[in-house]
């Protein structure tokens, strides 16, 4: 018999950012747990509004299944002298709650080994869920944790109530001194009252009656129907903001829009500026015509319905207005003091600890940013130096010290105000991005750079002091900040040596660095290599293709992308597999075998005379493809190389008595094996295709 588990944690208001996470990680403990204590079930679904954490698992069994468990204990020999038991097999026995007459013999592989069988009967799953959800109350991680009155119990907030039912019976669990019952709670204003369940349904529909929309998926829709029927009152649109929608669907229990309206002066702050002034605080939606100009107005969701709409409205206008207001000042006060007269006043600003100052950093990555222009768009070096030596000068702004958000953002505005160039002005903004994984890339080349330049000297800086992420643990972003260094690079197309842009990166920081320099170097190299077989992994390419390319080397990541490439297409052919094979079975042949000299003369059977000279030409004609990065073209030619190396292998025998005979066929396989790795390592791919 199956049945249904409904647990609820009700709470204090929970921040919005915690909800997603926290119906994850319960979800992950639940499904564990189960698992681990043989419990099947079907589905396990999670909902949640600020006031309440809530997971369901459906088709549950009603107890586990009996066991029947062989243990092994120590080999026959030691347990029985002749017939009778030693200590060692009145010891087992006794360890396992059996006599020794109920000992049996087991055959195994590495002999006869005494046995018992333990039947063991499954629990009744009404009696082991008061342990598991307790321990899932105790167990869910948050950012922040509290404990509150005299109980040890923590959580994200205070709980209020528990609700926890299987088979409509009340599962005992506890929380300091709240006990578990059938009870619910709606609304906190406007249906404040408990309410009795008896399964998820009920508790869905009776939630719902009693004004709390308990679904994420259904409160988000409901709020993007407030919030667009709200700005239809304009003459204007919402302006799409998920991130925002996200935001707003955790903070309500029942969504409710409302649109106001500020003054037209404010619309002289730019867009940015004031949409950031209302959404950061206020949680506030901007309004925009047909063209996505913004409109004078805004829409707030609230939690409860408004019984007068002006009065509502008046108090989000009057909060937003002095916001905005603030606002306004700081733009016109920044404008006093141009971008370049604060630059040397960064100087002020520790960039780490140990890694100096903003200033000096931006010192850094002006050059940095000069010597990767100087390789990649020699045209650029002037207007890269110049963004990466305003990237930075915006931080003093009293803008960005009211919206840290807007770093980069405000830079951009200000140069723009000061008669900069656009592309310098657009990289001051682009040379943060990507801001996360899957974020927006640098538009033009300039941006891209500096953000490169930006990005490898906060890598080398804390590579080069010791401060390297651990476990979970990445205090300074690194994985984030290398991670938009591969998309970025990627992204352009940049031929780009890390190697040597990671020489130059820990050059800059001269006596800063504590560690050894060729371990500092040697550590970041793998850790960006390790970020990039992660990612290109993750984005579906298996992970022999991955290695095949990486383990022979990993500098330049556009040269790696187009050698995954041609390996992803060319492993499709049913000829791959066979020639994979083969160089598998040439790479275990020459081991440490260096020399790639071959000399005609020493080559006597025609398998070996038709393989040499497949190679001859498969070398002519792969030289030009591979000089021009041509993997795909050269990788076709290689793939010609199957039928002489098969027949080679089947004809030659690779280790003859005659040891010049067999070193110069050492040499041909390893003269093969070195122009089959110019691409890649693909014995590694010996499953291709299958």
């Amino acid at each position: 018999m199956r049945q249904e588990l409904l647990f609820e944690i009700g709470t204090e208001e929970i921040p919005a950012g915690y909800i997603a996470p926290a119906l994850a990680n319960m979800h992950a403990i639940m499904a564990t747990k189960l698992n681990e204590l043989d419990l099947s079930f079907k589905d396990i679904t999670t909902v949640a509004t600020p006031r309440r954490l809530t997971i369901c698992v459906s088709e549950l069994a009603s107890r586990q299944e009996d066991r029947r468990e062989e243990v092994l204990g120590p080999p026959k020999k030691a347990a029985f002298a002749g017939d009778k038991p030693t200590k060692a097999a009145e010891g087992f026995a006794k360890s396992r709650g059996v006599s020794v007459d109920q000992l049996q013999i087991a055959s195994t592989d590495k002999g006869e080994y005494i046995m018992v069988v333990v039947e063991k009967k499954g629990e009744e799953t009404i009696n082991l869920l008061p342990d598991l959800l307790n321990a899932i109350i105790k167990e869910m991680p948050f950012p922040k944790s509290m404990r509150w009155g005299a109980g040890r119990t923590s959580f994200a907030r205070p709980i209020q109530w528990l609700l926890a039912i299987y088979n409509d019976q009340i599962v005992p669990c506890q929380a300091n001194d709240v006990t578990s019952d059938k009870l619910t709670y709606g609304h906190r204003f406007m249906s404040p009252s408990a309410i009795e369940i008896t399964d998820f349904t009920s508790y869905l529909h009776a939630l719902r009656q009693a004004k709390v929309l308990a679904d994420p998926s259904e409160r988000r829709e409901a709020a993007n129907k407030e919030i667009t029927r709200a700005a239809a009152t304009t003459v204007g649109k919402i302006l799409p903001d998920e991130e925002l929608l996200d935001t707003v669907t955790n903070l309500v229990e029942s969504p409710f829009a409302i649109c106001g309206s500020f003054d037209e002066k404010f619309l002289e702050l730019p867009r940015e500026a004031l949409i950031t002034s209302m959404r950061e605080h206020q949680k506030y939606f901007a309004v925009v015509n047909d063209k996505g100009d913004l409109l004078p107005y805004f829409v707030a969701v609230n939690n409860t319905e408004t019984k007068d709409p002006i009065v509502a409205k008046a108090g989000h206008q009057r909060v937003l207005r002095a916001r905005l207001e603030d606002a306004l000042f700081f733009f016109h006060e920044d404008k006093n003091k141009k971008m370049v007269d604060r630059i040397d006043d960064l100087s002020g600003v520790i960039f780490q600890s140990g890694l100096g100052t903003m200033l000096e950093k931006t010192e850094r990555i002006e050059k940095l940013a000069g010597t990767l222009a100087n390789k990649l768009a020699p045209e650029l070096t002037v207007n890269c130096q110049k963004a990466a030596r305003l990237a930075k000068a915006d931080l003093l702004t009293a803008m960005v010290n009211e919206f840290p958000s807007l770093q980069g953002v405000m830079g951009r505005v200000y140069a723009l105000q000061e008669g900069e160039n656009p592309e310098v002005a657009a990289a001051i903004t682009e040379h943060y991005l990507p801001i996360r994984a899957g974020g927006e890339l640098p538009v033009s080349v300039t941006g891209a750079l500096v953000s490169l330049a930006d990005r490898i000297d906060t890598i080398a800086g804390c590579f080069g002091i010791g401060k390297l992420p651990t476990g979970t643990t990445d205090p300074y972003g690194l994985r984030r900040l290398t991670l938009g260094l591969l998309y970025t690079i990627s992204d352009k197309g940049f031929n780009l040596s890390l190697s040597a842009m990671t020489d130059e990166a820990l050059n800059l920081y001269q006596d800063k660095i504590t560690e050894d320099v060729a371990t500092a170097k040697q550590n970041i190299m793998e850790f960006i290599k390790g970020r990039y077989v992660n990612d290109r992994i993750a984005g579906g390419i298996p992970i022999e293709t991955v290695e095949a390319v990486t383990s022979t080397g990993f500098d330049d990541v556009a040269e790696c992308n187009l050698k995954i490439s041609a390996l992803t297409t060319i492993s499709k052919e049913p000829a791959f597999p066979i020639l994979a094979g083969s160089f598998k079975r040439v790479r275990n042949i020459i081991k440490e075998h260096q020399d790639t000299k071959v000399a005609e003369e020493l080559l006597t059977e025609g398998a070996e005379k038709r393989l040499f000279a497949a190679l001859q030409q498969a070398e002519k004609d792969t030289t030009p493809l591979l000089a021009n990065r041509n993997y795909l073209s050269a990788m076709a030619v290689i793939l010609q190389m199957k039928e002489p190396v098969d027949n080679f292998f089947d004809d030659v025998m690779v280790m003859a008595e005659d040891d010049k005979v067999k070193n110069n066929r050492l040499a041909l396989l390893t003269a093969i094996s070195k122009l089959f790795l110019k691409i890649g390592d693909f014995s590694k791919m010996t499953h291709a295709g299958s």
